[in-house]
């Protein structure tokens, strides 16, 4: 069973959540030669402010 996590900063719509789904299920089918109903998705939304790079919050990025 493939369990694939995806981090995102929040704020994406639902509809949106359901096309990357949608999406990257077939992805994983097709890849992996499965069917939809053994993948599995975790979406984890992140605040800008728990993310990170180069020693710089995104938060505090492009202000």
């Amino acid at each position: 069973m493939p369990i694939l996590n995806v981090y995102m900063y929040e704020g994406r719509t639902t509809d949106q959540k359901r096309k990357l789904v949608a999406e990257v299920t077939d992805a994983v089918c097709r890849a992996l030669d499965v069917g939809p109903e053994v993948v599995r998705i975790i979406i984890n939304d992140m605040p800008r402010e728990n993310m990170a790079a180069e020693g710089i919050l995104s938060i505090d990025r492009n202000k």
